[in-house]
Protein backbone atom coordinates (compact mmCIF):
# COMPACT_ATOMS: atom_id res chain seq x y z
CA UNK A 1 0.00 0.00 0.00
CA UNK A 2 1.57 3.33 -0.83
CA UNK A 3 1.90 5.73 1.93
CA UNK A 4 0.38 9.54 0.29
CA UNK A 5 2.46 12.55 2.81
CA UNK A 6 0.54 15.18 3.43
CA UNK A 7 2.24 18.35 2.90
CA UNK A 8 1.76 21.17 4.93
CA UNK A 9 0.65 24.80 3.63
CA UNK A 10 2.95 27.79 4.54
CA UNK A 11 1.97 31.39 4.38
CA UNK A 12 4.92 33.67 2.66
CA UNK A 13 5.32 36.76 1.82
CA UNK A 14 6.43 37.97 -1.36
CA UNK A 15 8.07 41.28 -2.71
CA UNK A 16 7.87 41.88 -6.20
CA UNK A 17 9.14 44.52 -8.12
CA UNK A 18 7.79 45.60 -11.34
CA UNK A 19 7.37 47.98 -14.24
CA UNK A 20 4.55 50.52 -13.06
CA UNK A 21 2.87 50.00 -16.46
CA UNK A 22 -1.22 49.03 -17.04
CA UNK A 23 -2.10 45.90 -16.81
CA UNK A 24 0.61 44.59 -14.93
CA UNK A 25 -0.81 43.70 -11.73
CA UNK A 26 -4.19 42.40 -13.31
CA UNK A 27 -1.52 39.63 -14.98
CA UNK A 28 -0.38 38.71 -11.85
CA UNK A 29 -3.67 38.62 -10.19
CA UNK A 30 -4.95 36.50 -12.94
CA UNK A 31 -1.64 34.00 -12.90
CA UNK A 32 -2.92 33.76 -9.31
CA UNK A 33 -6.58 32.76 -10.54
CA UNK A 34 -5.56 30.75 -13.46
CA UNK A 35 -3.51 28.84 -11.05
CA UNK A 36 -5.67 28.56 -8.12
CA UNK A 37 -3.79 30.04 -5.78
CA UNK A 38 -5.22 32.32 -3.51
CA UNK A 39 -3.47 36.15 -2.42
CA UNK A 40 -4.71 37.15 1.18
CA UNK A 41 -3.18 40.15 1.14
CA UNK A 42 -2.04 42.13 -1.35
CA UNK A 43 -0.20 45.97 -1.86
CA UNK A 44 1.19 47.86 -4.68
CA UNK A 45 2.44 51.40 -4.76
CA UNK A 46 5.13 53.22 -6.70
CA UNK A 47 8.53 53.34 -5.59
CA UNK A 48 10.56 55.14 -7.76
CA UNK A 49 11.01 58.76 -8.86
CA UNK A 50 9.82 58.43 -12.31
CA UNK A 51 6.95 56.41 -11.40
CA UNK A 52 8.27 53.69 -13.20
CA UNK A 53 8.86 50.91 -10.78
CA UNK A 54 6.24 49.56 -8.37
CA UNK A 55 6.46 46.94 -5.42
CA UNK A 56 3.65 44.44 -5.13
CA UNK A 57 3.77 42.84 -1.71
CA UNK A 58 1.90 39.74 -2.03
CA UNK A 59 0.77 37.27 0.72
CA UNK A 60 -0.38 33.75 0.27
CA UNK A 61 -0.39 30.11 1.20
CA UNK A 62 0.88 26.97 -0.26
CA UNK A 63 3.36 23.95 0.15
CA UNK A 64 6.97 24.52 -0.43
CA UNK A 65 6.89 23.11 -4.22
CA UNK A 66 3.54 25.53 -4.55
CA UNK A 67 4.88 28.25 -3.14
CA UNK A 68 8.19 27.70 -5.35
CA UNK A 69 5.87 27.51 -8.66
CA UNK A 70 4.32 30.77 -7.58
CA UNK A 71 7.58 32.32 -7.51
CA UNK A 72 9.34 30.05 -10.51
CA UNK A 73 5.90 31.67 -12.43
CA UNK A 74 5.92 35.22 -11.03
CA UNK A 75 10.03 35.39 -11.86
CA UNK A 76 9.24 34.95 -15.72
CA UNK A 77 6.53 37.28 -16.34
CA UNK A 78 8.05 40.38 -18.29
CA UNK A 79 7.19 43.08 -16.66
CA UNK A 80 8.94 41.45 -13.35
CA UNK A 81 12.09 42.48 -12.46
CA UNK A 82 12.50 40.85 -9.24
CA UNK A 83 10.82 38.18 -6.66
CA UNK A 84 11.97 37.89 -3.05
CA UNK A 85 10.34 35.00 -0.90
CA UNK A 86 10.78 38.01 2.36
CA UNK A 87 9.50 34.43 4.73
CA UNK A 88 12.80 32.59 3.89
CA UNK A 89 14.95 35.42 6.07
CA UNK A 90 14.20 37.93 8.59
CA UNK A 91 12.08 40.49 7.54
CA UNK A 92 9.22 42.75 8.89
CA UNK A 93 5.53 42.91 8.48
CA UNK A 94 3.12 45.61 8.96
CA UNK A 95 -0.60 46.76 8.26
CA UNK A 96 -2.53 49.85 8.63
CA UNK A 97 -6.15 49.94 10.08
CA UNK A 98 -8.62 52.07 10.41
CA UNK A 99 -11.33 51.01 13.55
CA UNK A 100 -14.50 52.86 13.83
CA UNK A 101 -15.95 52.17 17.10
CA UNK A 102 -19.55 52.77 18.06
CA UNK A 103 -19.32 52.70 21.37
CA UNK A 104 -22.65 52.47 23.92
CA UNK A 105 -23.02 55.19 26.66
CA UNK A 106 -20.61 54.58 29.59
CA UNK A 107 -17.99 52.91 27.31
CA UNK A 108 -15.74 56.06 26.31
CA UNK A 109 -13.00 55.63 28.81
CA UNK A 110 -13.13 51.92 28.50
CA UNK A 111 -12.68 52.85 24.98
CA UNK A 112 -9.39 55.20 25.32
CA UNK A 113 -7.68 52.66 27.67
CA UNK A 114 -7.82 50.00 24.67
CA UNK A 115 -6.32 52.31 22.80
CA UNK A 116 -3.66 53.23 24.83
CA UNK A 117 -3.06 49.79 25.74
CA UNK A 118 -3.05 49.12 22.29
CA UNK A 119 -0.71 51.90 21.00
CA UNK A 120 -3.42 53.27 18.94
CA UNK A 121 -3.93 56.45 17.73
CA UNK A 122 -7.33 58.36 18.00
CA UNK A 123 -7.93 59.79 15.11
CA UNK A 124 -11.73 61.08 15.63
CA UNK A 125 -13.66 61.16 18.30
CA UNK A 126 -17.62 61.98 18.36
CA UNK A 127 -20.59 61.70 20.61
CA UNK A 128 -21.05 58.01 19.86
CA UNK A 129 -17.43 56.70 18.40
CA UNK A 130 -14.07 56.72 18.17
CA UNK A 131 -12.03 56.48 15.10
CA UNK A 132 -8.66 54.61 15.52
CA UNK A 133 -5.79 54.21 13.18
CA UNK A 134 -3.78 50.63 14.17
CA UNK A 135 -0.20 50.35 12.71
CA UNK A 136 1.56 46.75 13.71
CA UNK A 137 1.57 43.29 12.55
CA UNK A 138 -1.73 41.36 11.26
CA UNK A 139 -2.00 39.54 14.20
CA UNK A 140 -2.46 42.57 16.98
CA UNK A 141 -4.48 44.30 14.83
CA UNK A 142 -7.19 41.44 15.07
CA UNK A 143 -6.52 41.19 18.15
CA UNK A 144 -7.61 44.82 18.98
CA UNK A 145 -10.72 44.82 16.92
CA UNK A 146 -11.62 41.99 18.85
CA UNK A 147 -11.30 44.33 22.23
CA UNK A 148 -12.96 46.67 20.15
CA UNK A 149 -16.16 44.62 19.17
CA UNK A 150 -16.79 43.97 22.63
CA UNK A 151 -17.14 48.05 23.39
CA UNK A 152 -19.57 48.28 20.59
CA UNK A 153 -20.11 48.03 16.67
CA UNK A 154 -16.91 48.15 14.86
CA UNK A 155 -15.73 48.88 10.99
CA UNK A 156 -12.99 48.31 9.61
CA UNK A 157 -10.41 49.52 6.82
CA UNK A 158 -7.04 47.68 6.60
CA UNK A 159 -4.58 48.79 4.07
CA UNK A 160 -2.71 45.22 3.68
CA UNK A 161 0.37 44.06 4.47
CA UNK A 162 3.52 45.72 3.69
CA UNK A 163 7.00 43.70 4.31
CA UNK A 164 10.79 44.69 4.44
CA UNK A 165 13.98 42.30 4.80
CA UNK A 166 16.30 42.78 7.65
CA UNK A 167 19.82 43.50 6.52
CA UNK A 168 21.65 40.21 8.44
Amino acid sequence: MMQIKEQITERHTLAVTVANEPGVLARIAGMFSARGYNIESLTVADISDQHRISRITIVTNGTPHVIEQIVAQLDRMVPVFSVTDLTLGAHFERELALIKLMIAPGAHDRALALAEDSHAQVIDTAAHSFIFEVTATSEKIDAFVAAAERLGRVEVARTGIVAIARDQ
